[in-house]
């Protein structure tokens, strides 16, 4: 039995502890706020509640793995998940709408063709085609399997087999997802569809990776869950899962260091005044076989006092300022609208001011894309005659969105922009609660309260995230900031790989 220390108590993190657990390890997660879940946290107020951060979930077969994994209790006998149908509901600069129904290539190249004509759908259809072609060649090294040792692979080539593009002086092919909007969809409605993807994670369609594409494909091909009572209600079972496999929880535990002894990891160092931890002249200090850190980079390399960052661990673009999420919550008087779309995607109508991702600040301001989260669940409002709405965007970098004028003003934008999706919005406005990076900073100790992205294969590996396993002997990654990357369902295998890794050792290649 091997005794393992876990930083951080995120959904990746919390996975990787219950599995280690079931194979008959002691595993301790410390974490320094009150609460588990990372950013599955919840606001309430005046009998209306809130998910503050992802709203829905992608890809359950993830975490009813991760259930049937570590005990005979199926995740749906612990929560109830709901399919949400329509998937989402567009709403475009030009005023024209679409729903796109939940998993189905076929009912949402329909959609498509009523709502925008001109064979709007047949061109999405065969984009969903080529962005299933990528899925292929990416799901296992990318999802299934620790990040190979020769990662350079993943990085160089690109697996979106994109269209040639035929100018007078030569044939090119889509290296990035803005090229592919433009040059194989061609409406900007679609370009707008398309790219709200990649915005979902704060990522520039003109430099992220063409096989950004695999994320709509994602969504169309295995649909989109709800968790009824609110997603938080997905951290608490899984928390109770680690709690019923023995694994212990420390909080209010920060972790100030990790230590290393005959050059591998063998344990943390507390802040002071943390219980559970022997000192001896210095801070606090737990011993460990084996480190599992659920943080992000910046933050892991202060844990690691540059060591990581000099073994080529971390690339230096992955500690620059990313971009965050932005959430308004909004308490609303009346009854929700029979009907109403669960998920309203309300795109900007200047793309090119809001990729700038500065323009807000200028006289004139322009709206963000924003999505709009209205759940029919009765567990969220103090009864059927208020409405709980959740409205994110992405946040501009480099803004100090401590500043009161700065925050409203953005959060002005975004309730604007949210009456196409609620009918009557401003009439029904009871009170709103905004909330910045700032707050994701506090909560989950992102720097900047920055949100990771899914890993991308090519683009040189602009894309990727750090491995699972580190340089460091006994130092494992896991969570969105690690392989493969951010959002719920990737968060999740991030634990199984790391679980992996520990128990079958470094030739551990996934489940097969």
């Amino acid at each position: 039995m091997a005794r393992i220390a876990v930083i951080g108590a995120g959904m990746g993190a919390m996975a990787a502890a219950a599995r280690l657990a079931v194979a008959g390890h002691r595993v301790v997660v410390y974490e320094r706020t009150q609460t588990y879940g990372g950013a599955l946290r919840r606001f309430t107020r005046d009998g209306f509640s809130f998910d503050t951060g992802p709203g829905l979930l992608p890809l359950p077969a993830v975490y009813r793995d991760l259930f049937v994994k570590t005990g005979r209790e199926p995740l749906e006998d612990c929560v109830e998940l709901v399919q949400t149908d329509p998937s989402a509901r567009h709403v475009f600069a030009d005023g024209t709408e679409v729903s796109l129904p939940n998993a189905s290539r076929g009912g949402v190249v329909a959609a498509l063709d009523a709502a925008l004509g001109g064979g709007s759908g047949k061109r999405w259809g065969d984009f969903l085609v080529r962005a299933r072609e990528a899925w292929d060649r990416t799901r296992r090294p990318l999802l299934e399997e620790p990040l190979w040792p020769n990662w350079q692979v993943l990085a160089e080539r690109e697996p979106y087999p994109a269209v040639p593009h035929r100018t007078l002086l030569r044939t090119r092919r889509a290296g990035t997802l803005a090229e592919v909007g433009a040059w194989e969809l061609r409406d900007p409605r679609l370009v707008a569809l398309l790219e709200s993807h990649a915005l979902a994670y704060g990522l520039d369609p003109r430099s992220t990776p063409a096989s950004a594409a695999v994320l709509p494909y994602m969504e169309h091909a295995f649909g989109t869950w709800y968790v009824r009572g609110g997603m938080r209600e997905l951290a608490r079972v899984v928390y109770e899962r680690c709690l019923a496999r023995k694994v212990e929880f420390v909080f209010g535990a920060e972790v100030t260091g990790i230590v290393e002894k005959d050059g591998r990891a063998a344990g943390v160092e507390l802040a002071g005044g943390t219980a559970r931890a022997s000192c001896s002249g210095g801070s606090p200090v737990v011993e460990a076989d084996h480190v599992l850190a659920g943080v992000d980079p910046v933050r892991l390399n202060r844990l690691t006092k540059h060591l990581l960052q000099d073994a080529g661990d971390l690339r230096p673009d992955l500690l620059s300022p990313r971009p965050g999420r932005f959430t308004v919550l909004l308490a609303l008087r009346g009854r929700r609208e029979a009907g109403a779309a669960h998920r309203t995607v309300v795109h900007a109508p200047d793309r090119t001011a809001e990729l700038d991702f500065v323009a807000f600040l200028a006289k004139e301001p322009a709206k963000p894309t924003v999505t709009v989260l209205r759940p029919d669940d009765p567990d969220l409002r103090p009864d059927d005659e208020h409405e709980a709405v959740v409205l994110s965007a992405a946040a501009p970098t480099g803004v100090d969105w401590t500043l009161a004028d700065t925050a409203e003003r953005f959060a002005d934008l975004m309730v604007s922009a949210a009456e196409s999706a609620v009918p009557g919005l401003p009439d029904r406005l009871i009170w709103r609660q905004v909330r910045t990076p700032h707050h994701t900073a506090e909560e989950t100790g992102a720097d900047g309260g920055a949100v990771p992205h899914p890993a991308l294969a090519g683009g040189g590996g602009r894309g990727l995230l750090p491995a699972n396993s580190s340089r460091l002997p006994g130092l494992y990654l896991v969570g969105g900031w690690s392989h493969p990357g951010g959002g719920l369902p990737h968060a999740g295998m991030s634990g199984a790989l790391v679980a992996g890794l520990i128990v079958e050792g470094p030739d551990f290649r996934g489940s097969q």
